[in-house]
This record gives structure tokens, sequence and C-alpha cells, in this order.
């Protein structure tokens, strides 16, 4: 009686398949990923509606001086991290699910006795925006997570440093809804720093208030 062979599938096309998937998963988690599609909306607005204003308001002749925002910087600082090692990991996830970029661990640039530090020991951690990922958390920020604030009465207006910078600090990170309240290690807040080429701050608080930055005392600007 004749046996019929059965013909082994072919796994090159499998193989191919997962490959190129790798390489798709590998770009898909780049440090620093564009914007998946368009322009963010803040961005846009801040093209065409506010620079405008500026430059009227102002009287800026010179279009590379007007103000724009250049990077923000989201900082967290945990004291106890090099002792609890289980608790900086969670910051670094939680900043990853805010900014969706991954942090940098800050680590002590000197040792200070009196508080147990030692040179190189880590202390928190850091995230850095920039082009259309900045955009994009200032319009959450803004519009979503500052609404969240309990008892919010508005963001101070004297937090710039002389240069055109602005820092501001939140107390919780639940403000976040990216944040799974269930699944929190420890509530913690951070400091949020928006850089921008001003170089005065009266330039860079109308450029904030342009953008809709709810300032203490006043009612923000409704983006159009």
């Amino acid at each position: 009686m004749a046996t019929t062979k059965e013909k082994a599938p072919k796994t090159g096309g499998t193989a191919k398949a997962s490959k190129e998937k790798g390489s798709a998963i590998g770009v898909a988690t780049d440090s620093a990923p564009k914007a998946v599609e368009g322009t963010p909306r803040l961005q846009t607005y801040y093209e065409t509606v506010v620079r405008p204003r500026l430059v009227q308001q102002f009287g800026i002749a010179n279009p590379m001086q007007v103000p724009r925002i250049t990077k923000v910087v989201l900082n967290v600082g945990m004291g106890e991290a090099s002792k609890t090692p289980k608790l900086l990991d969670a910051v670094v996830s939680e900043l990853a699910l805010i900014t969706g970029q991954k942090p940098v661990i800050t680590r002590a640039k000197k040792s200070i006795a009196n508080f147990g530090l030692r040179t190189g020991v880590p202390v928190g951690a850091s995230v850095t925006l920039r082009g259309a990922r900045m955009y994009e958390f200032l319009d959450r920020f803004i519009t979503i997570a500052v609404p969240r604030v309990r008892d919010f009465r508005g963001l101070a207006n004297k937090s710039f440093d002389g240069r055109g910078n602005y820092t501001t600090g939140i107390k919780e990170q639940l403000i976040f809804p990216e944040i799974d309240y269930d699944k929190v290690e420890k509530i913690h807040g951070m400091d949020i720093t928006v850089v921008t080429n001003a170089g005065r701050d009266d330039l860079a608080m109308a450029l904030l208030r342009e953008l809709g930055w709810p300032f203490r005392g006043e009612t923000p600007v409704p983006m159009a």
C-alpha cells in the first residue's frame, strides 16, 4: 500500500513576516518618534493665531524674534530612591505613560553626608520633550490635567526666572488621566519647566497666555 508524503509547511514566509514585524516594533519604540499623523493642534494654533497676535502686540519686525517654546522638562525627585528602587521604577513607568517618552534617571552629582547621599546614587527621573510631543503634552496639560487639580485657582504668574522660562509644580501625579489610581505605588509631585527663547518674562508670559495658560486671577484665552 503506497503511502503519501506530507509536505512540511514552509516557514520562510513566516520568518520573514516575523522579522518585518520585529523591525516595525523597533521603529515604533523609537526614543523620539514624530507625530503619527498631521500636526498637533496646539502647534497649528500657535503658528496661525498666536504668532500674528504677538507680532501685533509687541511690534516685532523680525519673524525670528517671535517667542516660541523650545522644550518642556518634567522632573521628579525621589530622595528615597536609593533605598527603595521599586518606587523609582514606578516613577519611571508613570512618566513614560504621561509623556509617551522614556525618562532618564537622574543621579546625585556629589556626596552629602547629612542626607545620606553618595555620588552616582539615583535620586529621581526626568523627561525632556521637544517638537510634536511637546505640543501634545502641553495641550493635554492645559485642557485636561490642570482642571483636575483639587481646589484649582490658577497657576502662579510669578514663576518666571527672568530669562523667559516658567516653572510650576504639581502635588499629585493623579491629575493626569493616564495614571491608574489602583496601580499607584506612592503619590508624588513633579516640577514642569517650560523653556522659551523669549529672553524676557513679559514676552514669555504673553506667549503662555495666548496659548491658554490658566494664570491665577485671569480667564484663560480659549483656543479657537
